[in-house]
């Protein structure tokens, strides 16, 4: 099943809706964000013929806009922990003596996991900055103009990210959020003797809406006064 703007902004809204009246709560311990993304790849390739290298090959991956879906724990008022997820489809283009060529397109699972501070709220505003990794599993590949079956190998990579949550009432955040992530591929196109080493190393911009509760409340419906986070 493709997962789609209006399937995730749905998630945040049944959360809303099926939480108590007092839910909503910006020292809760749980934030579900639904978000619009870009992710721009600052891509490179190294380009091999039957292990030779191709002297003036290169490539590039495509900038897509999707949506995407953050759930963020809190540890304390300030320590949290964040999973970012989406569906993305991408492809690539030969650059240099290989320009104009069509590499390939790609589906790709990339989640992203963060352990952040929060600051304390600024007249509303809440900034946080965070490091982890990024993990990424290619698959529904195509193999553009060079045939053969297309692999890209799983990659995993350090990030970094920095963002701000803006309070706009019952437990309910405006977000921006910057990401830069640094890792790699390896390309094969299988039975034509191409193969490529390829940097992803993507920068990822969100910017959404996002509700923050405690989930015992949720799960439990109990409308008592939750314990502050420490």
């Amino acid at each position: 099943m493709r997962w789609t703007g209006k399937s995730s902004l749905l998630v945040v809204l049944l959360i809303a809706a099926s939480a108590p009246a007092r839910a909503g709560d910006y020292s809760g311990d749980t934030l579900v964000r639904v978000e619009g993304t870009v992710v721009v790849p600052d891509s490179g390739a190294h380009v091999y013929s039957d292990g030779t290298t191709v002297p003036g090959a290169d490539a590039e991956v495509s900038t897509e806009a999707i949506p995407s879906l953050t759930i963020t724990h809190f540890f304390t008022k300030n320590i949290a922990a964040e999973l970012f997820c989406c569906f993305a489809k991408f492809s690539a283009e030969g650059k240099g003596v290989l320009h104009g060529t069509d590499l390939g397109n790609f589906w790709a699972f990339p989640p992203v996991v963060t352990l952040q501070y929060h600051m304390d709220p600024i007249m509303g505003f809440k900034p946080y900055a965070g490091v982890g990794f990024q993990y990424i599993h290619y698959f529904n590949t195509d193999s553009g103009d060079l045939g053969g079956r297309l692999h890209l190998s799983d990659s995993l990579g350090f990030a970094i990210q920095g963002g701000v949550d803006y309070e706009i009432g019952n437990g309910w955040y405006l977000n921006a959020d910057v990401k830069k992530i640094w890792l790699d591929t390896d390309a094969n196109w299988r039975g034509t003797g191409f193969t490529a080493k390829v940097d992803v190393n993507p920068l990822i911009v969100s910017a959404g809406i996002g509700y923050r509760f405690n989930l015992a409340d949720l799960l439990s419906g109990r409308s008592s006064e939750p314990a502050p986070l420490k």
